[in-house]
């Protein structure tokens, strides 16, 4: 709550006091205790008490259309809270024991040219909250109150009611220019609401939600408007309340000062509909901000906010790392081709670099820009699936030869895809089939996971891994709602996600016989359509590929198989298993190898065989492997076979 300025403040109480008054001078001519002293008309307390521009009071009455009889109504309950004359007054006419605050009756009984409508519930004091009523008493007799935002006003306190302070936040107003394409969408809001006085709801719709609001809030700033953020979360889930809370803004507009109000919806299908009925019932300057256009009414103004092109992003990392960006090797352009930063995002990007490179050496700018962006990036997809910190490296994988060509061939296509898509054209033909969609197939612990981790960090981009079978939902829509949140949040940055048990989603196609066998169709063929639009590359996983309709297989761009590791694979295993800093004596990988487990059980013996080394004191042992390796296969409710592990120790 802010003041408004002295000169104006003192002259607004000189004449509040006035009107007040005024009105215990009319209640005590009622009461038989005017003691002879007159009362002033309106027009004479004008005059003795002038105010610049125009009183608070006077705002207000012009703004809801009050009646002579509303406007003492409401000074009545006003007196009633700031002048203890009157309410000792308004308590000896109710009577009872001088309980206190007015009443209807009593303000029918009292104040000139009373009116019955004045307490309707369409009339402005009780349509506008001015003015409640404890209805607990009925109507004409139960006690009013003014309400504490209309109080406050006309005291001229400035701000928001308490009500939508909690949740209408001020957005701060940029001072640095916006790309052309942006500023030309900010100038068009400020063209449809300057100078009009029923402006038009705008509607913007777009990938990334900051950008969205920071062209607003440009075209605010042009207007000179202060900008509101409500979150279409925050509303309440009763169309009763909502309809109040918009009552309460629209309340706010008619009282001057408050600018716009942007309605910010995620991507929930529940949000914009929320959205939509808050602002059917609002008032003012109104945008609402959605992934998809929102409807808001027949006569709206609807503007899709696109990321800056790609020559404008270079413009703008050129600004947020100053000279840096010299330093950066020619990265921006790969930046470019893997982040989709929008301009807040890239501001925030070039200070975490100028705080983290300090005085650093200009040939760690490169490495500095990237894992900033990966950083940024990854906040909201940190909240959808697991981030899995990617170590493992090609040294550590060991599969057939076919298989690791293909996982490099997969490397390529995400790391080239850029000169292919966009400088060589092939984009140009159509965004179908762009996706790059992988099914990795094998047993458990063949080395999928280990696989993905291979890629991620070979390209040195986050890795995701999201487990279908939590993701689909038994109700309809759900699971595409769920996959469209995870693959929007992702987008920012192309990180590799990795969907584990497909099974639960790519089972055979089903025969339609309800309205759930068409829909868990729907939910099968949605995902495939993100994966082929998706910019990043995404991975699939079975343990059954028999269980996939081969259709659905068809449409991904990579099909790797791996298969159980034969003998020599799994000594390889045994080999690269323990950390160059492990201590071992006289293990022998071929005699290892006889026992038929696949990577993962052999890196869950080696671990275990690991501590109970280090718990005796000594060096990784064949022993320790036999100790180990019985807890392994007893786990597993799998036999022990002397042929396996005879002559361990």
């Amino acid at each position: 709550m802010t003041r408004a300025p002295a000169g104006w403040l003192e002259a607004n109480q000189r004449r509040l006091t006035a009107e007040l008054a005024r009105v215990r001078g009319l209640v005590a001519q009622q009461l038989g205790r005017g003691e002879g002293q007159p009362v002033l008309a309106r027009d004479q307390i004008a005059a003795a008490t002038p105010v610049p521009g125009r009183s608070a009071l006077d705002a207000l009455c012009a703004a809801f259309g009050l009646t002579p009889f509303e406007r003492d109504l409401l000074l009545l309950c006003a007196g009633v809270e700031m002048s203890s004359d009157l309410a000792a007054l308004v308590a000896a006419a109710r009577g009872e024991n001088g309980r206190p605050g007015a009443t209807f009756a009593l303000a029918l009984a009292l104040l000139p040219e009373p009116h019955w409508s004045a307490l309707a519930p369409g009339g402005p004091l009780r349509r506008w909250r001015l003015v409640e009523v404890d209805a607990a008493d009925g109507l004409t007799q139960g006690a009013l109150r003014i309400d504490e935002r209309a109080l406050h006003h006309l005291a001229g306190l400035l701000g928001l009611d308490e009500r939508l302070q909690e949740l209408a936040v001020p957005v701060p107003l940029p001072d640095e220019p916006l790309p052309p394409s942006l500023q030309a969408l900010a100038d068009r809001v400020a063209g449809l609401w300057n100078g009009r006085s029923e402006p038009l709801p705008v509607v913007l719709s777009g990938e990334d939600p900051s950008t969205r609001r920071l062209v607003l809030a440009t075209a605010c700033r042009r207007l000179e408007l202060p900008l509101h953020l409500l979150r279409a979360a925050d509303l309440p889930a009763a169309p009763a309340d909502r309809q109040l809370l918009a009552r309460l803004w629209a309340r706010e507009v008619a009282l001057g000062g408050v600018g716009a109000l942007l309605v910010e919806c995620d991507d929930d299908g529940e949000q914009p509909r929320a959205a939509a009925h808050f602002c059917a019932h609002a008032a003012g300057r109104l945008a609402a901000s959605a992934r998809d256009p929102v409807r808001l009414a027949a006569a709206t103004a609807a503007l899709e906010v696109r990321l800056p092109a790609v020559a404008e992003q270079r413009a703008l990392w050129q600004r947020a790392l100053g000279a840096r960006a010299r330093d950066a090797n020619g990265a921006v352009d790969r930046i470019i081709s893997q982040f989709q930063l929008g301009p807040l995002a890239i501001r925030a990007v070039g200070q975490a670099v100028a705080e983290a490179l300090g005085e650093s050496p200009a040939r760690a700018v490169e490495a500095v820009v990237w894992d900033a962006c990966r950083a940024h990036a990854r906040v909201r997809l940190d909240d959808l699936a697991q981030r899995i910190v990617a170590t493992a490296t090609w040294d550590d994988l060991v599969l057939p030869a076919a298989q690791l060509a293909t996982l490099r061939e997969i490397v390529t296509h995400v790391r080239q895809r850029t000169k292919v898509y966009e400088t060589w054209g092939f984009a140009r033909r159509g965004g179908r089939g762009l996706g790059i969609g992988a099914l990795f197939a094998g047993l458990s612990g063949t080395g999928k996971t280990m696989a993905a981790e291979v890629i991620a960090d070979a390209l040195r981009l986050d890795l995701y891994r999201i487990d279908l079978s939590q993701v689909v939902s038994k109700y309809i829509g759900e699971t595409e709602k769920n996959l469209r949140r995870i693959f929007d949040a992702a987008e920012a940055s192309g990180a590799v996600l990795l969907f584990d048990e497909a099974d639960a989603l790519f089972g055979k196609r089903a025969e339609v016989k309800d309205s759930h066998d068409r829909y868990a169709n729907i939910e099968v063929s949605y995902l495939l359509q993100r994966m082929e639009s998706y910019r990043g590359l995404a991975i699939l996983t079975t343990n059954n590929k028999a269980s996939l309709d081969g259709a659905f297989v068809r449409r991904l761009r990579f099909v790797v198989s791996f298969p159980f590791p034969d003998a020599a694979q799994r000594a390889e295993i045994w080999r690269r298993v323990f950390p160059r800093d492990t201590p071992t004596d006289g293990l022998e990988p071929e005699r290892l190898a006889r026992l038929g487990v696949p990577g993962a059980n052999i890196r869950n013996i080696a671990l275990a065989a690991a501590f109970l080394a280090a718990d005796a004191g000594e060096p990784v042992r064949m022993a320790h492997l036999l100790r180990a390796a019985r807890s392994e296969l007893a786990k597993m409710e799998k036999p022990v076979s002397e042929a396996e592990i005879g002559g361990w120790a």
